[in-house]
């Protein structure tokens, strides 16, 4: 469901904007009316993706690299007028399925890098301006492999618990003013990151719904939405559950 007007006036900034959740997310702020900046590193879709969410601007950078993110913090700012409400860390990826005795070190540096190194570059460089503008909110991507750490997932799990403290810690110290910090934590959810898994890890995830399915992209976006909203005004530093009744806490 979209919520005419929502949005209106607001703007936000997406990572992982391209493709799955990111991509719907930002299709739907746009729709309610903000201007929405797709943040990824899939150069060659995010022209598609700007066509396709109706984003206002587009770019592409590794958000691993915080120099590249702060250059694209400022740059996107001013792209989109030169305030920032709205920032979603949906960027992320899921590394090999192997035991931490097999883990290459190299897979595990870039998934730690990626999954929760980038996503703090990308909420440090969103708070000046949002602070300068008295408002904002900030909605990052965590899991449920983040709460229950999943076999063959250790530099995924591990990544996502980071997510999940980072965002209580950064809560809590922006409390104060009208900035908002909270973070999902789906299950599984049907997107082009499960050609990064094993389908024995894609069936490990579904036996342990305790609903039998998948989540849609579209389920995920509303609380995410909702997160991102006016309405989101007395939780922060929080952790919303939307997996299938698999989460135990």
């Amino acid at each position: 469901m979209v919520f005419q007007d929502r949005f209106r006036g607001r703007t936000a900034i997406v990572t992982g904007g391209a493709s799955g959740i990111g991509l719907d997310v930002a299709a739907r702020l746009a729709a309610e009316g903000a201007k929405v900046c797709l943040w990824d590193l899939q150069e060659d879709a995010l022209a598609q993706a700007k066509a396709r969410s109706g984003a206002t601007d587009a770019r592409a950078l590794d958000i691993a690299d915080p120099v590249q993110v702060a250059r694209a913090m400022e740059e996107g700012v001013a792209a989109l007028g030169g305030q920032l409400d709205v920032l979603v860390c949906s960027a992320g990826i899921t590394g090999p399925n192997t035991t931490v005795r097999d883990y290459p070190v190299d897979a595990w540096q870039r998934v730690i890098d990626v999954n929760l190194n980038g996503l703090f570059y990308c909420n440090r460089a969103a708070v000046s301006p949002m602070e300068r503008n008295g408002y904002g909110r900030i909605v990052n991507i965590a899991s449920i492999a983040g709460k229950e750490g999943n076999p063959n997932a250790s530099a995924y799990s591990a990544s996502k618990a980071g997510v999940i403290g980072f965002t209580k810690s950064l809560g809590k110290e922006l409390a104060k003013g009208e900035i908002r910090v909270n973070c999902v934590t789906p299950a599984a959810v049907r997107t082009a990151i499960f050609d990064q898994m094993s389908q024995q890890h894609i069936d490990f995830m579904l036996s342990k719904i305790p609903l039998a399915r998948f989540g849609g992209i579209d389920e995920v976006a509303s609380l995410v939405c909702w997160l991102a909203s006016e309405e989101c005004s007395f939780s922060t530093g929080a952790v919303f559950d939307v997996s299938g009744g698999r989460a135990t806490y």
